[in-house]
């Protein structure tokens, strides 16, 4: 054990302090002693203790008192309660109030020493466990202040901790899974699981079978039974993303689910009840795709009680720089990459961009200046160089006549290689959803998959 914990003794027997005092300071841990749950109660704060040793007998403050007062000054405290006196409803107790472990006197000195080492494990684990906490909620955070975004967060917060379901419309890449994973985190379903599924990557044949599972043989590959996306989260969110791809048999069953909380598996009859809370997005228009006969009338009301639009980068420009430092911090932290400034000028710049990829494209704009900018800041001329000029244009991306381009040995090869990239920025900004990329490039689908397949275009994790 290291002498960086440190362990704090209420107890009003002072033999009991100075003993259990000397076997730890002998494990290297920083000790500190309390002779009442009022003196407890002021040096907590101060101290900062990873455990409490406390005892349940004490004149004054009693220690259920004292234990009640350390909670509520920090809810993580971990603290071991202590009794000569023991009975099996003061520990039931105890535990409710959210005591860590019980012991006994005389104490133990093993006894002691597994418990602290348990205890200290647990502060470990509950530390590391908020941490990741902590990055996945950055990772996922809704960043920006303009009015758009703001209007936007406020819907969120509105609509989170109600049963609603959300139909979250916008372009490409302007963060509506952000939006979705927002509404889960501040909803009474945050513990719960969140499912996410891109109806539009799924082949038709199979979004029922991922959505709803199958049964061993329903289908030619069907080799075992499969639970299905609303299976998985029952008691949580799913997320139906890119909705207005889903094929109409698909969305028939979808009904039934939302309509009478229960699914069935492919090829199966039996029913199965299902608690689940329905975020769906998509950049459609979906009383168009009602019109060509490309979507369930009645689904859409079930999906659209509150909808919430996020507006794409243009509408929001003023967010530019704080999204740029946002994503700058989180790659150099994350991504390994190198410290680097990117200077006002350069954020300017930026800002002037039209981003047609939203949110998705500046975030991979920032990464390859962070990676290949020429000096240890990004500069005007970086941005010119990699991303391209802004006011209504699209730069190349990650080309701009270049590295690889210019390295190519033949012009078929060139050739190849700008189809390659020009093919790669368009799946990127309509993430991957290979249908509205091939609709927005006027190729039938199947010439797409097969350049992607051609080309070895896979989506980054």
């Amino acid at each position: 054990m290291s002498a960086s914990r440190r362990v704090l003794i209420v107890d009003d027997e002072k033999g009991i302090r100075e003993a259990l005092k000397q076997v730890l300071e002998y494990e290297e841990i920083e000790v500190a002693v309390c002779a009442s749950g009022h003196e407890a109660v002021r040096v907590y704060p101060d101290f900062q203790p990873h455990l409490v040793f406390l005892d349940v007998k004490m004149e004054g403050m009693d220690g259920l008192e004292t234990l009640k007062r350390l909670r509520e000054l920090d809810p993580h405290a971990q603290i071991v309660m202590i009794s000569g006196h023991g009975t099996i409803q003061t520990a039931v107790e105890a535990t409710q109030l959210g005591a860590y472990d019980f012991l006994e006197k005389p104490l133990d000195t093993d006894r002691i020493l597994l418990t602290l080492r348990n205890a200290l494990q647990h502060v470990v684990l509950v530390s590391e466990n908020v941490r990741l906490k902590q990055e996945v909620h950055s990772h996922h955070e809704i960043v920006g202040s303009s009015k758009a975004i703001r209007q936007v967060i406020a819907l969120v917060e509105k609509v989170a901790p109600t049963p609603a379901r959300v139909l979250i419309t916008g372009e490409n890449g302007t963060g509506k899974e952000l939006v979705a994973r927002a509404i889960h985190a501040l909803s009474p379903r945050a513990s719960g699981p969140f499912i996410e599924v891109n109806c539009a990557a799924i082949p038709t044949e199979l979004i029922e079978s991922e959505l709803f599972g199958h049964v061993k043989g329903s289908f030619t590959g069907a080799f075992a039974d499969r639970a299905g996306k609303f299976e998985l989260a029952d008691g949580g969110t799913l997320f139906l993303d890119e909705v207005g791809d889903m094929s109409l048999s698909a969305q028939a069953k979808v009904l039934r689910a939302l309509q009478e909380g229960v699914i069935s598996r492919v090829g199966s009859g039996k029913v199965l009840p299902v608690d689940v809370r329905v975020v769906a997005a998509t950049n459609k228009r979906l009383e168009d795709e009602i019109r060509e006969g490309r979507f369930r009338e009645d689904l859409l009301y079930r999906l659209n009680v509150v909808p919430i639009d996020v507006p794409p980068l243009r509408e929001r420009r003023g967010d530019i720089p704080q999204l740029a430092q946002h994503f700058s911090a989180e790659l150099m932290k994350r991504g390994g990459l190198a410290a680097r400034e990117i200077e006002p000028a350069a954020v300017q710049r930026l800002a002037a961009h039209d981003w047609p990829g939203n949110i998705r494209e500046l975030r991979n704009a920032v990464e390859r200046l962070l990676i290949l900018a020429s000096g240890d800041a990004v500069t005007e001329s970086d941005v010119e160089r990699l991303v391209g000029t802004g006011g209504g244009g699209r730069g190349t991306g990650a080309g701009t006549a270049n590295a690889d381009w210019l390295r190519s040995g033949t012009f078929e090869e060139f050739k190849q290689a700008a189809e390659r990239a020009f093919l790669l920025g368009k799946l990127q900004a309509y993430d991957w959803n290979v249908s509205e990329t091939a609709r927005t490039l006027q190729m039938p689908r199947s010439n797409l998959y097969k350049k992607i397949e051609r080309y070895g275009l896979a989506r980054e994790a």
